[in-house]
């Protein structure tokens, strides 16, 4: 383990919130990639299945005053630890489930923990940025995804050895108390947190630490509103063309079932790439510019690939999907934390139940009408967050350096 010893406290912080977004990326493509096993183990309908779904964006509905206290009480650095702890347990505890109500509760448990390790991790990564004066939150947020790629690569590897999925989510889950165990080397502790805001908000210090203690929660600003709305519809956006695309492809686009999984793959490709690059381009023109003109690009591209229809066009505005809404996440969970602990919470909140409930709703609407009309509801979303973009006061993200 030398050679992941960095000096350098910035990126050794930096690797170490990493390997929080890669857990947290792994640990949901991990249960996702293993849906059909466990619908045939617990003898599932279609429709059950996509309420086991929607219980897991329940858990993450309800979750903010649970993980409002927690924050106020554990600090990001306990609570972002202890929740990937659980995370991990909770997938052998899923394989084990002996019928579908238990499995309803694991995922609605799953649920509250996702919402608890999301809020927690990108507190980490805000703090991150402020207290080095470099972004940081786009390139994080691309371990996300490949997190999400390495547990694809281990399911489709475990497929090959055994179809046992309490075998799978074993393996996956000690994998997951790895990444956890490293993570606990360069996490800020609270003790850093504590003298950056001090010296952000040295004023009045003393009556916000009394509401904090006493567990006082006051209502949201508008701009944090306006904020919520952002990151539910773009993690509706993102979330639906993770899990619908491929079925798009094959069943509008006329795709053959070799060519149907790049749509996927374009997607989360382009997320990746554009990821890496954010940071910099954050730097350049600031996160208002790259939220709305990215998520304005996400709609329009997709609108064009639906009204011209066809393979071509379609993993094209899939594309401007992947590559507008990338940024989408890290500005808003930046200028959500700048508004404070409760702000961030509710923001996270929002974020996790439109990435896990989003997905179910826009299946929703495919059933009623048609995948198109799916697909449409999927553009608009991404429209709302570049209209939610322009009224959001944002962080100064072109004062930090490039990474």
């Amino acid at each position: 383990m030398r050679v992941l010893r960095v000096r350098d406290p910035f990126h050794r912080g930096q690797l170490a919130i990493a390997a929080l977004f890669c857990s947290l990326g792994f640990q949901y493509a991990t249960w996702a990639s293993r849906i059909p096993a466990l619908k045939s183990d617990l003898g599932l309908s279609a429709a059950e299945v996509g309420v086991l779904l929607m219980a897991a964006g329940v858990g993450a509905a309800v979750s903010f005053p649970v993980v409002a206290a927690l924050m106020r009480r554990l600090g990001s650095q306990r609570l972002a630890l202890l929740s990937a702890l659980c995370l991990a347990l909770l997938l052998p505890a899923l394989a084990a489930a002996p019928n579908y109500p238990v499995a309803l509760l694991v995922m609605c448990v799953d649920g509250v923990l996702v919402g608890c390790l999301n809020v927690a991790m990108n507190a980490q990564g805000a703090a991150l940025e402020t207290r080095f004066a470099r972004n940081a939150m786009a390139r994080l947020h691309a371990t996300f995804s490949g997190g999400s790629l390495l547990a694809a690569l281990l399911a489709s590897g475990m497929n090959a050895v055994t179809s046992a999925v309490a075998v799978h989510f074993t393996a996956a889950a000690a994998l997951l108390l790895l990444l956890a165990a490293y993570a606990r080397t360069g996490l800020l502790t609270e003790d850093q947190l504590a003298e950056q805001a001090g010296e952000k908000t040295q004023e009045g210090a003393g009556e916000k630490g009394k509401e904090k203690r006493a567990g006082k929660w006051a209502m949201p600003s508008r701009m944090t509103l306006w904020m919520c709305v952002a990151m539910a519809f773009g993690t509706v956006t993102e979330g639906a063309m993770n899990d619908w695309s491929a079925l798009y492809l094959e069943d509008v686009a006329d795709a053959s079932a070799e060519l149907a999984p790049l749509g996927i793959a374009v997607v989360s490709g382009m997320m990746v790439v554009a990821r890496l690059f954010a940071d910099g381009w954050r730097g350049r023109w600031g996160d208002g510019r790259v939220v709305v003109a990215g998520s304005a690009l996400a709609g329009a591209g997709l609108l064009l690939a639906l009204l011209s229809g066809g393979l071509v066009p379609a993993l094209l505005g899939f594309a401007c999907v992947g590559l507008g809404i990338a940024a989408v996440t890290p500005c808003v969970y930046v200028a959500a934390a700048g508004q404070g602990s409760d702000a961030l919470t509710l923001v996270a909140a929002m974020g996790t139940t439109g990435l896990l409930a989003g997905p179910p709703l826009i299946g929703f609407i495919a059933h009623a009408s048609s995948l198109v009309w799916g697909f449409a509801a999927v553009a608009a979303s991404a429209l709302v967050v570049s209209a939610c973009g322009t009224r959001i006061r944002w962080t100064a993200a072109e004062q930090l350096t490039r990474t």
